[in-house]
């Protein structure tokens, strides 16, 4: 009987254990490009980062949410380093291609590109 109980409390739950991350409303895994560029810049008063991904995606002006990795609630994901979000991607089935940094203004402005696997 106990068992027959916790079968059903986990497959009630497993709903709620999927989740995906999206940027632009796409989810990572759905994105159907063969390279991405991850756009790290750091945040004001903070070593965290805020991470944009652009993979050919139309965007509006001015915008920055169409960019932005958000998690499953919608709300926009903070990365603690470039290697964060390196080892976000890896595991959402991108290779690491190629890096290079520009200053703007006094900040460092990060570029990864990435090849889907």
């Amino acid at each position: 009987m106990k068992n027959i109980l916790l079968l059903l409390l986990l497959s009630s739950c497993a709903p709620l254990l999927g989740y995906s991350q999206t940027v632009n409303d796409i989810p990572i895994e759905d994105i159907n490009v063969e390279y991405i560029q991850i756009v790290g810049r750091g945040k004001l008063f903070s070593t965290k980062l805020t991470i944009e991904i652009d993979f050919g995606q139309h965007d509006k002006v001015f915008s920055l949410k169409d960019t932005q990795v958000k998690d499953k609630d919608g709300n926009r994901m903070i990365f603690n380093s470039m290697v964060d979000a390196l080892n976000f991607f890896s595991s959402n089935g991108y290779d690491f291609q190629q890096a290079y940094t520009i200053t703007i203004s006094n900040q460092n402005v990060y570029h990864f590109l990435m090849k889907k696997r």
